[in-house]
């Protein structure tokens, strides 16, 4: 489900909402939100906190309360779906997100309930941290968010609750962002000039040359 994805952009900004979701499963056609936290950033600091447990309708299965410690009996006096995400939603704007494999995962959640529940579309823009990572920590051999944090020494405890993730992740993506910016001082070359994705060699009938790493979205190139 990408059709009302913003763009995945690769950029270290002030301002953004960092975002992290729990749930019942990894299928967004078959599983349910049962959390949503979220940080507003300004200025690389945090200075407001979203945070709500969500009734997904449904038993949750063992599996998931293993993971993130969320029981039926935690949610049965939450919010419903539509007033979780009309708040997350609200609380967002027009902020550019920021998360751990959400290009992948939470955002794909995102789409599906705003337009299941609400009728609506998110077109927000978005920076994944695990892409940031995988580029920044290419000799890290995994690139879980525990994993990057505890690469910077960021405590990693209460780690799979939404909120605590968001914290975590907020910290992550400020020192990846400062490795970000000091590669791009000393390669130009390898940053898309639309988008500011991460730019990688092709071969094209005229012989190499750098295209934008979110192609086909973005169709930035540039001459080697």
């Amino acid at each position: 489900m990408t059709g009302n994805k913003g763009k995945r952009l690769n950029q270290y900004i002030s301002d953004y909402v960092v975002f992290d979701l729990e749930t019942t499963g990894v299928r967004p056609d078959a599983d349910e939100i049962i959390e949503i936290s979220a940080i507003q950033v300004r200025g690389h600091k945090a200075v407001n906190e979203f945070s709500t447990l969500v009734n997904p309708g449904i038993h949750i299965p063992s599996a998931a309360s293993r993971v993130n410690h969320i029981t039926d009996d935690m949610v049965e006096e939450a919010p419903k779906l539509a007033q979780a995400l009309e708040g997350f939603l609200e609380f967002a704007g027009n902020d550019i997100l920021v998360g751990h494999n959400i290009h992948s995962f939470d955002l794909n959640f995102i789409y599906r309930g705003a337009m299941r529940i609400l009728g609506a579309a998110v077109e927000n823009d978005y920076i994944d941290t695990l892409y940031m990572a995988r580029q920044c920590l290419p000799k890290l051999s995994h690139h879980k968010l525990s994993d990057v944090a505890a690469y910077f020494h960021i405590s990693t405890a209460g780690a799979h609750r939404a909120l605590n993730d968001c914290v975590m992740n907020q910290k992550c993506y400020e020192e990846l962002g400062k490795i970000l910016e000091q590669r791009r001082k000393t390669n130009p070359e390898i940053i898309c000039p639309k988008c500011g994705s991460e730019m990688v060699k092709r071969s094209g009938k005229f012989g190499e040359f750098y295209g934008c790493g979110d192609f086909p979205r973005c169709r930035g190139t540039r001459k080697i």
